[in-house]
């Protein structure tokens, strides 16, 4: 059957159900294999998971990707010892002023998505940064013992501060440069074993596991727990509109992102008028065609039914069929993907009980977690 007839036999039954091929189980080998591997250590066993999200506005196809889908995958395969907090990191979002109002309005937002997603407060901590004070005063001790020229040459602030349009050290933030910090802090008040991140936050992990390293040293003793990387097998997702760039909340062109909220209409022209090129056939080549080769991406993480085991070979499968073509197809397994998610929001955005209910919840056991590493580090410095 070729690609353009399966388009069309799909859309008389847009909701199939996923086929998951080949490709999209060994994605996942990397991190079951290093889970498997890193659990006959002392210190991992039993393992903590940590993660986060900032809730500056509705989670798109990116953040899916890159990391809610592994955040369902861990809770769902790992082993019952396996501790897995995941939080809604409020004091991360704050670096860049934000409105109250609208803040409190993405707070809500996003938990009801993260539980829309598949998350379960019962066997995952779902909690709000905020509501648990030990990551912050965590903080201010690691504070004391990181580098100003290590944190200078992060990355992320390299790229956020030139992109704020700073013009001089008045106007730079503290936040924003003390933000790996508090990433730090996150991670290591629960003493987590593993953290699941994007490329691009790799560099953050690493700080995280120098900073713990580096107190125990000063201290004289273990007393925080360096992480493992546990690296997201998709990688990053693009804009839609400009396929050189990364897919963003902030990008002020709504076209440029799939929100997991949108509707299949609003889908399929988004994917429809995603930026691609003029040149013939369907080639996987990021350097030379940026916007089909994100279309592959989203296609082939996705894990749609044609098997194969990389994007090149995927490309290589659709040769010869048009863009519009295969725009209809990653639009259709985006459906797939998207639609039952957005229909579990809409029914549990508007549940204050139950989004309150996990809150309240997350952010007791959160706070028994962390607690028990500070009092550990308070009394390290004298503090207790």
């Amino acid at each position: 059957m070729s690609l353009r007839q399966s388009v069309c036999r799909r859309v008389v039954t847009p909701r199939r159900p996923i086929i998951v091929n080949r490709s999209l189980t060994s994605q996942y080998d990397g991190v079951n294999s290093q889970l498997r591997a890193l659990s006959v250590t002392p210190e991992a066993s039993p393992k903590t998971i940590f993660s986060g999200i900032q809730p500056t506005g509705l989670p798109h196809l990116g953040n899916y990707l890159g990391a809610l889908r592994q955040w369902t995958k861990l809770q769902d395969e790992a082993s019952p010892d396996t501790t897995l907090i995941y939080s809604l990191v409020d004091l991360h979002a704050i670096t860049v002023r934000q409105d109250p109002t609208q803040l409190r309005q993405w707070k809500n937002e996003s938990m009801a998505m993260l539980l829309a997603i598949g998350l379960d407060p019962k066997r995952s901590i779902i909690f709000h940064q905020s509501d648990v004070p030990a990551h912050a005063e965590l903080m201010w001790i690691l504070s004391c013992q990181a580098s100003m020229g290590y944190l200078g040459r992060m990355t992320q602030w390299k790229d956020k501060s030139a992109s704020s349009g700073s013009g001089g050290g008045d106007t730079l933030k503290l936040g924003l440069f003390s933000y790996p910090v508090l990433q730090a802090a996150d991670i290591l008040v629960h003493r987590a074993t593993h953290v699941p991140v994007g490329h691009d936050q790799a560099q953050h992990l690493e700080f995280a596991r120098q900073i713990a390293n580096g107190f125990n040293e000063a201290v004289g003793k273990s007393v925080l727990l360096a992480p493992q990387t546990l690296i997201s097998p998709a990688k990053r997702v693009m804009s839609l509109t400009d396929p050189v760039k990364k897919m963003s909340k902030s990008d002020p062109n709504p076209k440029s992102r799939i929100l997991l909220t949108d509707s299949n209409e609003v889908i399929r022209s988004k994917i429809k008028s995603a930026m691609t090129d003029s040149f013939d056939g369907i080639s996987y080549e990021p350097g030379r065609r940026p916007g089909v080769s994100n279309l592959l991406d989203i296609y082939y993480h996705l894990g749609e039914a044609i098997d194969v085991d990389d994007q090149v070979a995927l490309a290589h499968h659709l040769e010869g069929h048009s863009l519009k073509a295969l725009k209809e197809e990653v639009a259709m397994a985006v459906i797939n993907v998207v639609g039952p998610i957005r229909e579990r929001y809409e029914s549990i955005v508007h549940d204050k009980a139950t989004m309150g209910s996990a809150a309240e919840e997350g952010a007791e056991k959160a706070g028994r977690s962390a607690r028990k590493a500070l009092i550990q580090v308070k009394k390290a410095v004298g503090l207790s």
